[in-house]
C-alpha cells in the first residue's frame, strides 16, 4: 500500500510540474521578439531573461526551507497560483518595465522546484534518487517540446509583428490547471513533528553551510557552472537564428520543442540504465564532454542537420548533469534539511541563470552572434576538469 502510495505520488508531481512547465516553455520563444518590440537591444533582451532567475535565486531557498517546515503540498500550489497571475500579466504588459517586472514575479514563485524535488526525495530510496529527480528533468523535457511548440504557434513566425497576448494566458491557464491538479490529487509527502526540524536559519547560513561542506560544495558549484552555459545559450539562440536563419517564434518555438524531446527520453528512461551501470560522478563527467560538443558545433551550424546535433548534444550533455547533481546533493544532505540544500542548490541555478544570460547577451553585442556559444565551450571546459576530480574522489572513496 505504501509502495503504491509512494508510485502515485511520483506520478502526480511529474505531471503537475509537466503541466507548469508547458506553461513556462510557452513564453520561452516569444520573450525576445516581446522585449525588441519595446526597441529592446539585445542585452536587455537577456537581462529580461535573467530577471526571472534573479527573483527564484532569491525566493528558492525560501520556498524549500518553507516546504520543510509546512510540507511540499501547499507551498507547491501557492507557488503555482501566483505564477498563473504573473503570467497574466506578462500578456497584459504596455510597456518595457511592466514586461520586467511581471517575469519579476513569475521568478519569485518558480523556486517552487525545490519543494517539487523534495517532495521526490522524500518518498524514493537513496538507490533510486537519480531516476526520481530525472522525472522532473524528464517533465521538464515534456514541458519543452509542448510548449515552445504551443508558443510558436500561438506567436507566429514573423518575428516583426509576433501575438503577445494569446501565449501568456495560454501559459496562465496552464499553471492554474497544474494547481487545482496538485489541490485534487497530491498527497503530502512531509509532515514533519515538532521538533523534528532544524533549527531556523537564514539564506547565508544555509549557502555557507553547502558551501563549506566537502560533500556539497563542489556539486553546488558544478550545478552553477552547467546552468550558467545552458541558460545562456537559451538567451541568445532566438537571436542567434533570426540573424543567421532568419526564423521567428514559430521556428524557434519547434527547435525548443526537439530539444526537450532528446531532454525527456534521456531523463524519462535512459538516464535510470546509466546510473545503474556508470554511477551519478560519471554521468556528471560524460555530460559535461557532450555539452562541450554541442557548444562547438552551433557556431559552425551552417544547415539545419547539423544545428540539430548541436542542439541534441546540449540537451543530452544537460540532461545527464543536472539530475545527477540534484541526486548527490540530496544523497548528501541531512534529511530534516533537505528541501533547504536542494534549494541552495537551485539558487545557485538561479544565480547562474542571471550571470548566464547576462554574460552571453554582453558577448553577443560585443563580439557578435557566435561569441557566446565559443565561450560557453569554454566554461564547460573548466566544468569538465572540475567533474573529473569528482569522480576520482568518487572512486578513491569507493576503493577505500
Amino acid at each position: 500500500m505504501e509502495m503504491t502510495r509512494k508510485r502515485s505520488g511520483l506520478a502526480i508531481i511529474f505531471f503537475t510540474v509537466f503541466i507548469d512547465l508547458v506553461g513556462f516553455g510557452v513564453i520561452i520563444p516569444l520573450l525576445p521578439f516581446y522585449a525588441e518590440h519595446f526597441n529592446a537591444s539585445p542585452d536587455a533582451v537577456t537581462l529580461l531573461m535573467a530577471i526571472y532567475s534573479l527573483t527564484q535565486f532569491f525566493f528558492a531557498p525560501f520556498w524549500g526551507r518553507l516546504s520543510d517546515r509546512i510540507g511540499r503540498k501547499p507551498v507547491l500550489m501557492i507557488s503555482l497560483l501566483g505564477i498563473a497571475v504573473a503570467y497574466v500579466g506578462v500578456g497584459f504588459s504596455q510597456t518595457l518595465w511592466e514586461l520586467f517586472l511581471a517575469r519579476a514575479a513569475a521568478g519569485a514563485m518558480a523556486g517552487n522546484i525545490a519543494a517539487a524535488q523534495a517532495y521526490i526525495s522524500d518518498v524514493t530510496p537513496p538507490e533510486k534518487r537519480a531516476h526520481g529527480m530525472g522525472l522532473i528533468g524528464a517533465a521538464f523535457g515534456l514541458g519543452f517540446i509542448l510548449g515552445p511548440a504551443i508558443g510558436g504557434i500561438l506567436g507566429g513566425s514573423d518575428p516583426t509583428q509576433p501575438n503577445f497576448l494569446a501565449p501568456a494566458l495560454t501559459a496562465a491557464a496552464l499553471s492554474l490547471a497544474a494547481c487545482l491538479f496538485a489541490l485534487a490529487m497530491l498527497k503530502e509527502s512531509h509532515r514533519p513533528e515538532a521538533g523534528a526540524l532544524e533549527p531556523r536559519r537564514g539564506r547565508f547560513q544555509i549557502l555557507q553551510q553547502a558551501l563549506t561542506s566537502p560533500g556539497l560544495q563542489r556539486l553546488v558549484i558544478l550545478f552553477f557552472l552547467v546552468t550558467f552555459v545552458f541558460s545562456g545559450m537559451e538567451s541568445v539562440f532566438a537571436l542567434w537564428s533570426e540573424r543567421a536563419f532568419g526564423w521567428g517564434a514559430t521556428q524557434n518555438g519547434y527547435v525548443f520543442a526537439y530539444t526537450g524531446l532528446v531532454a525527456a527520453a534521456v531523463q524519462g528512461g535512459l538516464i535510470r540504465r546509466l546510473r545503474k551501470r556508470f554511477g551519478e560522478p560519471a554521468l556528471i563527467l560524460q555530460g559535461a564532454a557532450v555539452l562541450l560538443i554541442g557548444f562547438v558545433l552551433i557556431p559552425l551550424s551552417h544547415s539545419l542537420p547539423i544545428l540539430l546535433v548541436a542542439m541534441a548534444c546540449l540537451a543530452y550533455g544537460a540532461s545527464l548533469c543536472s539530475p545527477s547533481l540534484s541526486s548527490l546533493i540530496s544523497l548528501r544532505a541531512a534529511g530534516n534539511s533537505r528541501g533547504s540544500m536542494l534549494g541552495v542548490s537551485q539558487s545557485a541555478a538561479s544565480l547562474a541563470r542571471i550571470l548566464g544570460p547576462a554574460a552571453a547577451g554582453a558577448l553577443f553585442t560585443i563580439g557578435g552572434r557566435n561569441l557566446p556559444f565559443l565561450a560557453g565551450g569554454a566554461v564547460v571546459a573548466l566544468v569538465l576538469l572540475v567533474a573529473l576530480g569528482l569522480r576520482r574522489a568518487s572512486e578513491a572513496s569507493s576503493g577505500a
